[in-house]
């Protein structure tokens, strides 16, 4: 049985994958399987898992596209490892992460669950590095969790096993999200530890599910079905996606629903200066929407420096 599982999602990204996976087999920590889940892949994902000759990758093919939740679940429903590791097809880990987290928790009392790492956000077309995250919550993370996604990218993480059996597997229920719910449900159970060191690269690039803004409003929505309206408006990091929302609705030529947006934005936020800006944006249509936040970007970033997260899942 190996020690650690590692879970990689997939569905279309197979110019992506062959970093993904050549970078578990580059770890110092050498005791996993990995678990490839293509969720019903066009592309030539098949072949590119196929290139790498060793026994321990396992590729299991979904016939019907069932989505980011089913696809993580397929992958620990056929795992067998101690602990869980999850590694999104687009980021890479360095070679120390899982040798650091796996030392870790063999050394932590039960009560310690999950184990997550610092990371830097990079784009991939350039490679330059636009931010580096650096985690700073430990023990009991419940309380913070309901306010902020703490943990960030599902790639930081390794878990015992013992959680999935105690909270479940992720709710497919939630469009987009899913993994900030798990978070939350996990640590309602069980204590969370961190490594300091930024152990992951998380790439951001176009071809991601934060560019559809229709998924991620039906992930608010099915949060607050879940958690009820109060974690909208108790969370900084939700409240700021209506704005996220709007904006990508309007590049996209669509300022009815990022009006919309801009509004409920406005309900959960009404401090935020951006919303009203970006409001009044709106109503002078897509093509003067996007003229207008180009002048905003060309005269107010060069005082910002980089501030501004973006975000991929």
């Amino acid at each position: 049985m190996p020690k650690v599982s590692v879970i990689i999602p997939t569905f279309n990204r197979a110019e992506f994958l062959h970093s993904a996976i050549t970078s578990v087999l580059n770890q110092t920590f050498q005791d996993f399987e990995v678990i490839v889940v293509d969720d019903a892949s066009k592309d030539d994902t098949r072949e590119v898992v196929a290139r790498f000759h060793d026994s321990r990758i396992k590729y299991l093919y979904r016939e019907t596209n069932g989505g980011e939740a089913r696809a993580r679940n397929t992958g620990i429903l056929n795992s067998h490892g101690q602990y869980i590791a999850f590694l999104d097809d687009d980021d890479e880990w360095l070679p120390e992460k899982l040798s650091l987290q796996v030392d870790l928790l063999e050394h932590s009392i039960p009560k310690i669950g999950v184990v997550y790492t610092g990371y830097s956000v990079i784009d991939k077309i350039s490679n330059k590095t636009l931010s580096q995250r650096i985690p700073i919550r430990k023990g009991e993370v419940y309380s913070y969790l309901m306010r902020e996604n703490i943990i960030g990218a599902p790639s930081t993480v390794l878990l015992r096993r013992e959680c999935i059996e105690q909270v479940g597997l992720f709710d497919k229920n939630i469009a987009y999200g899913l993994d900030y719910d798990f978070w939350i449900r996990i640590s309602k159970c069980f204590h969370f530890d961190f490594i300091e060191t930024g152990l992951v690269r998380y790439y951001i690039h176009e071809n991601r599910l934060s560019n559809d803004p229709e998924i991620i409003l039906r992930g608010f929505q099915d949060m607050m079905n879940k958690y009820g309206k109060d974690i909208i408006f108790k969370n900084k990091g939700l409240r700021n996606k209506f704005l996220s929302a709007g904006v990508l609705f309007c590049y996209k030529g669509d300022t009815r629903n990022g009006l919309r947006c801009f509004l409920y934005a406005i309900k959960v936020n009404p401090l935020e200066a951006r919303n009203y800006f970006n409001l009044g944006c709106s109503l002078l249509g897509a093509k003067n929407f996007r003229r207008m936040k180009s002048l905003k970007d060309k005269f107010l970033l060069p005082f910002r420096g980089n501030s501004r997260m973006p975000s991929k899942k």
